[in-house]
């Protein structure tokens, strides 16, 4: 069966049941924490590849906002960690130098890195997890997608693997789902024309979003560099949102105007904030929400008070701001990064700044009126890994799903 068709086998009604139903099989005792208790000192854990996760749910995006929505609340009470001494960091990178005395060292060409992203969240996920990938741009001219992502699931007591997966799927979902809790308390409820800039992977999983909480969306506005993109991005709508009028237009400007939703998700070198895709007031009409997951600039005129300025997670910002030289900008390239260069620079309040996890717990409001501009900043975080990547491998082993490997019946170091 191909990833397409099981794509389509998941997305019917089993695909849509949040509530799972007990484990069952050869992968019950997995499931159960006092089964895995009784059989220490052995450890066996589930090994699941991406027709697994596709299977298990992974592109259930209805399913995957509420995750993050929940996510957010821990995020606010502060049930939740991530690296680094203020427990706030993305993640540790490994970045290579222009010039090395070893010929065999990677180049830092465009996109060349290795990522870690750990946390635990608590809750009724509490786990810990870790995102670990490679990317390389070359990697398109193999038929590879740019970064190859795997993620690792661990108990929070023992600290011993419960599940090894393929990821990118889990990442790409959790990062469209984000737009998608921000769009269900920030957008208009009539909400019916989306612009995006960018027709990859983040786009779909973006508009996925889009449509799972705002589903009177009846018009989709593209642009992108190359037409095969673009070709690819309006079959894909075709065959997943027939309902949608795609129209594919030329500018940023043409993105924003007019649109109810409009988001940017193309990547670009970062460095230069003025290469950015930049967002100008004057294209900007009454009650739009913008969501920007990709690296994005603002005009003068969107640092007015009146622009509402909302971030995923306050905390990501600040160990951004702590760890690097100002403007931070140059090398974070999310626009609520730009936000905390405007305070720096005495531009914006620091106050007028918001947060995504007080909105969604109630301490702060949603939108308002119909004619706020609400601009949303998507940083990416480990715990959404961790959120999603638990409901997906609970869901596989409530269903069978996935291969049982044994890390060891005891171990030889004790």
């Amino acid at each position: 069966m191909s990833d397409q068709s099981l794509v389509k086998e998941v997305s019917g009604s089993n695909a849509a049941v949040n509530s799972l139903s007990p484990a069952t099989g050869p992968l019950a005792d997995l499931a159960s924490d006092d089964a895995r208790s009784a059989a220490l000192p052995a450890i066996d854990f589930l090994y699941l590849s991406e027709p697994d996760m596709i299977r298990a749910g992974v592109t259930d995006m209805p399913a995957c906002v509420d995750a993050m929505e929940e996510m957010f609340g821990l995020l606010h009470r502060g049930d939740y960690r991530m690296a680094g001494g203020n427990n706030n960091q993305h993640g540790a990178i490994i970045v290579f130098p222009d010039d090395s005395p070893f010929p065999d060292m990677p180049k830092p060409t465009t996109d060349r890195r290795f990522m870690a992203m750990p946390a635990y969240l608590g809750g009724r996920f509490r786990t810990a997890g870790m995102k670990w990938y490679g990317s390389n741009i070359e990697n398109r001219d193999k038929g590879l997608p740019r970064s190859i992502l795997t993620f690792v699931l661990n108990d929070a007591d023992t600290g011993a693997p419960l599940a090894y997966m393929s990821a990118n799927l889990l990442s790409a979902y959790r990062t469209g789902a984000v737009p998608g809790v921000g769009a269900r308390h920030l957008a208009r409820k009539d909400s019916r024309v989306v612009g995006i800039v960018g027709p990859g992977v983040m786009a779909r999983t973006s508009l996925e979003a889009f449509m799972a909480t705002c589903p009177q969306i009846d018009t989709v506005k593209i642009k992108g560099r190359g037409q095969a993109n673009l070709d690819s991005f309006r079959a894909w709508v075709a065959q997943t949102f027939p309902q949608l009028t795609v129209r594919v237009v030329e500018t940023d400007e043409e993105v924003v105007r007019d649109s109810d939703i409009a988001t940017f998700c193309a990547s670009v070198a970062t460095g230069d904030p003025s290469i950015y895709p930049t967002v100008r007031r004057k294209w900007v009409r009454p009650g739009t929400f913008l969501s920007m997951p990709a690296p994005c600039n603002i005009d003068s005129g969107m640092e007015a008070p009146e622009i509402r300025k909302v971030l995923d997670f306050t905390g990501l910002y600040e160990a951004y701001e702590e760890e690097m030289p100002a403007p931070v900008h140059r090398f974070i390239p999310a626009v609520g990064v730009r936000w905390f260069d405007l305070v720096g620079e005495g531009r914006i309040d620091r106050a007028s700044i918001e947060d995504l996890g007080r909105i969604t717990s109630g301490d702060a409001p949603g939108r308002q009126n119909d004619d706020e501009i609400i601009m949303l900043s998507v940083g990416g975080m480990a715990v959404e890994d961790v959120a999603w990547g638990t409901h997906v491998y609970r869901r596989a082993l409530a269903q069978g799903i996935g291969v049982r490997l044994n890390l060891w019946n005891e171990p030889a170091l004790k």
